[in-house]
């Protein structure tokens, strides 16, 4: 199975979406922020899960930041953002 890093600041939507992930099978990483996000992708996930809105700097500047190193790494966003 794949190798997923899990980019949340909330430790509860991390701990739902690690579980669920395990679950199925996967090997799972985690970061609670843009920073330690990008420094977990050394250790060359298959996919990244990222919320939008994080800590030290937002989910869309780590997306740039892995492209750079890791174009081909699929990302899925992910966020709780609604209307406010």
């Amino acid at each position: 199975m794949a190798t997923i890093l899990v980019v949340d600041d909330d430790p509860t939507v991390r701990e739902v979406v690690v579980a669920y992930l395990q679950q199925v099978g996967h090997e799972t990483l985690e970061a609670p922020d843009g920073p330690n996000a990008v420094i977990a992708t050394q250790a060359d996930p298959d996919l990244v899960v990222l919320d939008v809105m994080l800590p030290g700097f937002d989910g869309l500047e780590v997306c740039q930041r892995i492209r750079a190193e890791r174009p081909d790494l699929p990302i899925i966003m992910l966020t709780a953002r609604g209307e406010e």
